[in-house]
């Protein structure tokens, strides 16, 4: 067994076939398929079922996905860390974000790293909620996550960095609702058609949370996409409970964006696994997340 064949077994699961990671890795079908081949026969247990066109991960195969990707992770540590005497020259950090943080305060957070290191690349991987974030950096998908919480951090599978905290506001299309407010209560947004998140997000948590108050809404729309939150407000869909992450976005486009009363804050944190990590992962943690406590951000 070798690190490249546990490589070629990951790119199956994450493209969803052989011909899929073929494409991607720039290899023929018949060489991928020989190098998974060659790994079940080292493993003596087959990974996929081959259903026609179709590979469905065994339980062998499963069983094989997390420590493999730690091998292929830690492979990619200590090539990096080779490189670190090159004080970070090249190379490519991994961070999963939750949509709206990664509106704020990643991007603040990128333009201070690539500042200091501007050839090494980031990578950002969607994550729509904080469970999706810490399995990404628990599982090796991700060297770091950044993500937003209403109640504790999670601290007991990865290493929590706390960033600051985001409050939630109302954003309302320029002629609708409140046109004329700076700010609303909570209690105002009784009978409003709202537009929601999925659950596990912090905007359904606070929806959620109104709900549960008694402040009885209308779900004009349920969305996993962040991108169709403005275009649906603008239309005069609904109203969104964002965070503040949003405010600058949605004031260009001609969106306005409202205080909501009593105030509501997510906590934002960065998160690391556990164990060593790569220079470009102790650079990006050294630029002090704890400086950071005013950034305006989201979920």
């Amino acid at each position: 067994m070798d690190v490249r064949q546990l490589e070629y077994f990951l790119a199956i699961v994450d493209h969803g076939g052989f011909n899929r990671a073929a494409t991607a890795l720039y290899l023929s079908q018949p060489s991928l398929s020989q190098a998974v081949r060659a790994l079940e026969r080292d493993l003596g247990s087959d990974l996929f079922h081959r259903i026609g066109r179709r590979a469905v991960l065994t339980e062998a195969g499963r069983a094989l996905i997390e420590p493999a990707r730690a091998a292929v992770r830690g492979l990619e540590t200590a090539r990096a860390s080779v490189e670190a005497v090159r004080e970070l020259r090249s190379g490519r950090l991994d961070v999963a974000a939750m949509p709206s943080q990664a509106v704020e305060p990643l991007t603040t957070m990128i333009r201070s790293f690539h500042a200091r290191h501007p050839d090494v690349s980031v990578s950002i991987k969607a994550a729509f909620t904080a469970r999706d974030v810490v399995d990404m950096v628990r599982t090796g998908a991700a060297e770091l996550g950044l993500l937003a919480a209403s109640g504790p951090l999670p601290d007991k599978e990865v290493v929590v960095h706390p960033v600051g905290e985001q409050r939630f506001v109302l954003v309302v299309p320029p002629h609708g609702p409140f046109a004329s407010r700076t700010a609303v209560t909570c209690e105002e947004l009784a009978g409003q058609r709202l537009i929601v998140g999925q659950r596990g997000t912090g905007m359904r948590a606070y929806a959620d949370g109104l709900l549960e108050r008694g402040i009885a809404f209308k779900v004009a729309a349920e969305t996993e996409h962040r991108v169709a939150i403005l275009p649906l407000v603008l239309a005069g869909v609904g109203l969104a409970v964002v965070t503040d992450s949003w405010r600058t976005t949605a004031e260009r486009v001609g969106a306005r964006v409202l205080d909501i009363e009593p105030e509501t804050r997510l906590g934002i944190a960065l998160v690391s696994r556990r164990g060593l990590l790569s220079p470009a992962a102790e650079a990006f943690l050294a630029d002090g997340p704890g400086a950071r406590d005013d950034s305006r951000g989201d979920d």
